[in-house]
């Protein structure tokens, strides 16, 4: 009984530094870059593998999945379409937001991986998952800031106490909220949403616009948000993010319709969420972006 108290007060004291830290982020989260997308874009994450790996796995694009891979130790192979093989031989991730056919190879001894795979608005027009790559990987010793989540997923990934997929899974969320943070903070990206966030003076302009999709946004308050002029604001938006503002802002206000409507939303909320008059307005919006009705849409995707 001793023993057992004793490893259930552990495993208690590192759920407490857990929500700690979970708390600690989001408060971080909540005026910074990335509180917009995380108001409409809901991340969901599955941990499926947490151990040794020992055969070769493939994912295909098909099954319209993101996925997470962290090496903790070992030897792993990856490739995918139209790249050669990468050859992981120290800790390290790879991450692809934007489905993707992949295929791992451990080395003969095995290798020790963390393994996920997340919807993050997936098949919506989530402007991150638009803005990255394919796929991402990255060495752990990039990203020196995230030791201590790290830390708590690998060592919740080895034991085996109740409730640890459900703890898992949270986990595997703060990890992929804090890598995309530091890709932000590190410019891996020079052109996209991305390089929009890291750049100090249009991050006023885009969170702005995140934060209240249904203003009649212009080009001029945008502007006066960045605090710059209208002319050099709509050449550095276009430089840096590769559209124009009104482009974006279009974008944006159709990937938070395509949001609310998969949470089931009525025409008439989404619409005057997004800024439309009426819904005869949004409809006729929408169907330009995407091709086909809000009604068909959704019925298409809820399929």
């Amino acid at each position: 009984m001793g023993v057992y108290c004793q490893v259930d007060r552990y495993h208690w004291y590192q759920l407490v530094l857990l929500n700690i830290q979970i708390v600690q982020l989001w408060v971080i989260l909540v005026e910074d870059k990335l509180t917009g997308i995380l108001d409409y874009f809901s991340l969901r994450a599955r941990v499926f593998q947490a151990g040794s790996l020992c055969h070769s796995v493939t994912f295909d694009e098909g099954d319209g999945l993101a996925y997470i891979h962290l090496l903790k130790a070992g030897t792993l192979r990856i490739t995918y379409p139209d790249k050669t093989a990468v050859n992981l031989e120290e800790p390290s991730l790879f991450f692809s937001m934007n489905p993707t056919t992949h295929h791992l190879q451990p080395a003969a001894t095995g290798a020790d991986l963390v393994c996920a795979s997340f919807d993050f608005g997936n098949g919506l027009k989530n402007p991150l998952a638009q803005a990255l790559p394919d796929v991402v990987i990255l060495t752990l010793s990039e990203i020196p800031s995230m030791d201590a989540s790290l830390k708590l997923l690998f060592s919740e990934a080895q034991d085996n106490f109740s409730g640890q997929q459900s703890l898992l899974n949270r986990l595997i969320e703060v990890v992929i909220i804090q890598l995309i943070r530091e890709l932000i903070e590190q410019k891996h990206l020079q052109m996209g949403l991305l390089a929009g966030l890291a750049e100090p003076r249009l991050v006023k302009a885009i969170t702005a616009i995140h934060k209240e999709p249904a203003k009649a946004w212009t080009l001029n308050n945008l502007a006066e948000i960045a605090g710059m002029s209208r002319a050099r604001f709509a050449v550095k938006f276009r430089e840096t993010v590769g559209i124009t503002p009104g482009q974006y802002l279009s974008d944006w206000r159709i990937g938070v319709a395509q949001s609310l409507l998969r949470r089931g939303k009525t025409l008439q909320l989404v619409a005057d969420t997004v800024g439309y008059a009426n819904t005869s307005a949004f409809s006729r919006a929408f169907s330009m972006h995407v091709g086909t009705s809000p009604a068909v849409w959704r019925k298409q995707f809820m399929a």
